[in-house]
């Protein structure tokens, strides 16, 4: 089974189709719906239909970013969200349909954000 998930993930990414999943699964990921993405610069998805979402709104979340590295959020969405820390360390404002938001990450610390428009909507950013 595990072999035929990584031919569709190579054949996946040749086409553009999936590649996030297929580089998860790449990876070894075993659940693509809780991924932990790290590294300088990480991209996050504001999945379609965020709204009736929860943990899997933003993908990948859970995220580890290095001191100093950049998240990019981009709406993916019909509907306008947010990036809002819930410590106020920060907030994207509202991110329109197809609209981006990119925070750098100075220092360590765990970072727990939400849509403050769909409060159900959680995140996770994780610098060591």
């Amino acid at each position: 089974m595990r072999r035929a998930i990584r031919k569709f993930a190579r054949v996946a990414v040749r086409r553009g189709e999936g590649s996030e999943f297929a580089r998860l699964l790449r990876k070894g990921a075993r659940h693509a719906s809780t991924p932990t993405t790290s590294g300088s610069a990480v991209a996050v998805s504001i999945v379609s239909g965020s709204s009736t979402l929860t943990s899997t709104a933003y993908a990948p979340n859970p995220i580890t970013v290095a001191v100093g590295g950049t998240v990019t959020w981009t709406n993916n969405d019909t509907t306008a969200h947010t990036a809002t820390a819930n410590s106020g360390a920060f907030s994207s404002g509202t991110i329109a349909p197809s609209g981006k938001f990119s925070m750098t990450f100075p220092s360590a610390g765990s970072f727990p954000y939400r849509c403050t428009l769909h409060p159900g909507m959680v995140g996770t950013v994780t610098v060591p």
